[in-house]
């Protein structure tokens, strides 16, 4: 059926079935939010059709409290490829609070140059009692963005003539003195430093892809004699003090100053205008001309806390079993070289825990296609990766801290570090160079194997790929204005500059490889032709697990939808049954986020359309049950009995854990996972005891395993201890 009129058969048919306006138009939009109708029609024609419909303009204003037509009407204030003449100016008048919901959730706060927001704007005038007020608290942000995007100018405006190579030296000198020295103390782990870590990040890679998007091509070529130039004028100066090349202190100050005011407005971007936008715990109420934060949900600040808390476990849960993995395979133990054993060992224990982690959670297989025709050896890419960090914490950041600890001033450690390096034939300057082919060969011996010995080149030149950023290809990309997602630093720590690679000690000596691996190829590779199989290997392989407990299982089930559908079927993702109970999970595969937008868009996406799914496929498994016995003996239910029917919806992704979509729990598949494999004492290990939490009991299950007991650890979050 064509867009223009899928929309309106959809309302008629759903009134026709006895529905109100309400729910028939809630309907309608359910169907627009889920891209349907599915096939040759555009979302801009989806679009246009749904908001041309002719309910639209009937409604009742009751029928725009539902969220459907909300998140519907945010999606048409988000965009400026059409306009649905006088649907603003309507629904000023017959739903306000619906409109000013929606012109919140779409971003608007921070595209106040959409011809949307023009709409909105002008509602000040023609509807001041309810829009006046809002439209102010618009301009306060705009205004308050605008002075932090004119600082952010002014202090590029000094570094506009250097090279990107350049601007990574002042970011390595900048991060030598505000980032690593307090990342190097012991109390800063696990505390929330990493938070602050991440902003300065961000602030540095945002000011790098400006660099890219104004630089010369030409500067992107590195040679030898380029690199040497630029070093010896903008990073030795400040390493190796002389009256003939004295540093660029101006330089520096500006570089500073410029991460300082670009922190300062990703602050207010993330804190206020998302938060404004996509934070239902709070309010924002002017008082003069300025604008306050009112909480009205506490809990919900808390629940976002614990989110992070909770990333922190899983963390240090794929490193215990990492390190048990490594302590049960002699054939890993034996490619540790035994010159650096310990470094070697915890290295390969990282690997192996993200190996694990990328293999149970994420359905990867043991080779990865990078999209060039080459497969990479994927726990090898995370042994090269994990010793690259290795090498660079014991080179690199160990003898910083204690030439720090000698001098006192970042520089002179970094020169003193530097000297060292000279003396011993090794570059260990605050960021490293190599041609490609040099280190290619570098990596090559990583790659050994009993068939080759001596390492692969070829190999070694896939795993380089896999984590390599092509810096004028993505110049490219940025200066033409493309779509598309941006690599982060952290996800492609491997710079390309021509036939040269760049890499920043300080940054891959403290990043978390297994996160960066994730979006390597879940977040940035996600048109990848194999995510498809992936996400079949992730319901296979937690259905194996549930197996190994007991449980019949059934994976991707195809059950009818109803009498009346026809022969439209729904796919039941898993469906797990012992005792008498009956499990019915939908699993969705995403990445890792870190934004309350990011969290915002997928609760409102996927996650509210996994609650409506869910919902179908219950109502068809209680269906199927009771018309035949078929699938009771293929789920090995007792054919007298009615079982306990209890459906889940599992996530890869942490956000929106523990809460409730069409009545349905939203859980973590590591914490399924953990909880079934009766793991629980593994997210809680010598950090949890120091902070005093309530240990975790050694068995979740101490008089012996059965469906309602794992029912039960899972709806109640036992393995979480206090945490949750």
């Amino acid at each position: 059926m064509a867009a223009s009129a899928y929309y309106e058969t959809s309302y008629t048919q759903a009134k026709a079935a006895g529905l109100t306006d309400s729910l028939a138009a809630a309907l309608a939009a359910d169907a627009f939010l889920d891209g349907k109708p599915a096939g040759k029609a555009t979302a801009s024609e989806r679009l246009a059709a749904f908001w041309s419909s002719t309910f639209i303009r009937e409604l009742p204003q009751q029928a725009w409290t539902h969220e459907s037509l909300r998140l519907a009407l945010a999606r048409y204030l988000a965009q400026d490829a059409m306009e649905v003449p006088g649907l603003v100016a309507h629904l000023a008048s017959h739903a306000p609070d619906a409109l000013q919901w929606a012109a919140r959730h779409s971003g608007l706060v921070s595209w106040q140059v959409s011809p949307r927001f023009r709409e909105i704007e002008a509602l000040a005038t023609s509807h001041p009692d309810e829009f006046a007020e809002f439209v102010r608290i618009f301009f306060i942000f705009r205004q308050a963005r605008e002075e932090r995007v004119a600082e952010v100018d002014r202090f590029r405006a000094p570094l506009a003539g250097l090279t990107p190579l350049e601007l990574l030296a002042y970011a390595s000198l900048y991060a030598f003195e505000h980032i690593v020295p307090a990342q190097l103390e012991p109390s800063a782990v696990g505390t929330g430093c990493d938070i602050s870590l991440q902003v300065r990040w961000d602030a540095i890679e945002e000011t790098l892809a400006w660099k890219l998007r104004t630089c010369d091509a030409r500067d992107l070529k590195l040679d030898d004699a380029s690199i040497g130039g630029s070093l010896r004028t903008h990073l030795m100066p400040f390493l190796l003090l002389s009256p003939q090349e004295p540093p660029r202190r101006d330089l520096y100050a500006a570089f500073s100053a410029l991460i300082e005011t670009q922190v300062e407005l990703q602050e207010f971007d993330a804190r206020s205008a998302e938060a404004f936008s996509f934070d239902d715990s709070i309010r924002f109420a002017r008082r003069g001309d300025v604008l306050e934060i009112d909480e009205i949900d506490p809990e919900a600040r808390v629940r976002w806390q614990r989110m992070e808390q909770k990333s922190l476990r899983l963390h240090g849960y794929w490193l215990q079993r990492g390190l048990q993995a490594l302590s049960e395979s002699p054939e890993l133990q034996a490619r540790i070289h035994p010159a650096n054993f310990d470094i070697h060992a915890i290295a390969t224990a990282k690997a192996l825990a993200s190996w694990l982690c990328l293999q149970e959670v994420y359905g990867v297989e043991a080779r990865v296609d990078t999209g060039s025709g080459a497969q990479v050896d994927m726990f090898n890419a995370l042994m090269s990766i994990e010793l690259m960090t290795a090498f660079y914490n014991t080179d690199f950041m160990l003898p910083f801290r204690e030439a720090l600890d000698q001098c006192g001033h970042p520089w002179r450690a970094l020169g003193m570090l530097a000297m060292s390096g000279f003396a011993q034939g090794e570059n260990r300057l605050p960021l490293t160079w190599s041609e490609r082919v040099v280190k290619i060969a570098r990596i090559t011996p990583w790659t050994a194997s009993r068939d080759r010995p001596q390492g692969h080149p070829r190999a070694a030149e896939a795993i380089l790929d896999f984590w390599s950023s092509d810096w004028e290809a993505l110049a490219q990309r940025l200066r033409a204005g493309e779509a598309g997602l941006r690599p982060r630093l952290q996800e492609l720590p491997i710079l390309k500059l021509g036939r040269h690679t760049v890499q920043l000690p300080w940054m891959q000596a403290l990043q978390n490889n297994r996160v960066a691996a994730i979006n390597n190829l879940r977040r940035l590779g996600q048109r990848r032709e194999q995510v498809r199989g992936e996400t079949g290997r992730i319901e296979q392989r937690l259905g194996e697990v549930f197996a190994g407990r007991g449980f019949k299982v059934l994976v991707s089930h195809l059950l009818p939808v109803s009498p009346e559908a026809g022969a439209q079927v729904e796919e039941i993702d898993l469906l797990c049954a012992r005792d008498g109970c009956l499990l019915v999970l939908e699993l969705k595969s995403t990445y890792v986020r870190r934004s309350m937008k990011d969290a915002w868009l997928h609760r409102t996406t996927t996650l509210r359309k996994a609650g409506r799914q869910l919902r179908r496929k219950v109502a068809a498994v209680h269906r199927r049950l009771a018309l035949d016995a078929e699938l009771s003996r293929a789920l090995g239910l007792p054919d007298d009995t009615t079982p306990s029917v209890v459906g889940w919806i599992v996530d890869t992704s942490i956000e929106c854990d523990r809460e409730r979509f069409e009545g349905f729990l939203k859980l973590s598949l590591e914490e399924v996972l953990v909880t079934l494999r009766d793991e629980g004492h593994l997210l809680h290990g010598l950090s949890g005891l120091l902070q005093g939490e309530v240990p975790v009991p050694d068995s979740l299950y101490p008089a012996g395993f059965n469906a309602a007991g794992f029912i039960d650890a899972v709806e109640s979050g036992v393995v979480w201890g206090d945490s949750i």
